[in-house]
């Protein structure tokens, strides 16, 4: 998922893997968007989506992500939900639809599309994807085709992405 106005023109993508039942991936939201206030459009960020087997309600709310992006408030939304993973394991599906309405998006249509499944070629797509690059939990990035892996510990990860983009950006 990118909704940046700026993707096709930015040097760096950093790829963010994540499960949006994971409470390490709300942790790291605080990177995320560190690093989008450093880098600005320089940097893109992509979430792609890793739901866990553990995490029962992750995969609809990949689901639910794709849909927000579709309705043009996907990182508002990944970051009101993970604010919101316990209740998500909870509540169950039901909190998918409280945020859509709580950003003023087309809840209804965030039901549909959750029944009809229209999102869910690219969920599989990226959650296939990451088996094919070795992510085995979240979060974890991907940068200049190397995987850091967030899963196990944060500790230093904003430090070696900015390490890399910086040489990136600066040739």
């Amino acid at each position: 998922m990118s909704d940046s106005t700026t993707a096709s023109a930015s040097p760096v993508v950093l790829e963010a893997w994540f499960d949006l039942q994971c409470p390490d991936c709300f942790a790291a939201l605080d990177d995320v968007r560190a690093l989008r206030e450093q880098y600005g459009d320089r940097l893109d960020v992509q979430l792609r989506h890793f739901p866990l087997e553990k995490h029962k309600h992750a995969y609809a709310a990949a689901q639910a992500a794709e849909e927000a992006v579709e309705q043009g408030k996907g990182w508002p939304y990944v970051e009101a939900l993970l604010a919101r993973t316990a209740e998500l394991g909870d509540r169950g599906e039901s909190v998918l639809l409280d945020v859509a309405k709580e950003l003023g998006l087309d809840a209804e249509e965030f039901d549909t599309a959750l029944i009809d499944g229209r999102h869910l070629l690219t969920v599989d797509a990226d959650e296939a994807e990451g088996k094919a690059i070795k992510v085995t939990g979240t979060p974890t990035y991907v940068i200049d085709g190397r995987r850091l892996d967030g899963g196990k510990s944060q500790e230093g990860l904003r430090e070696r992405i900015t390490e890399i983009a910086d040489r990136l950006l600066n040739g």
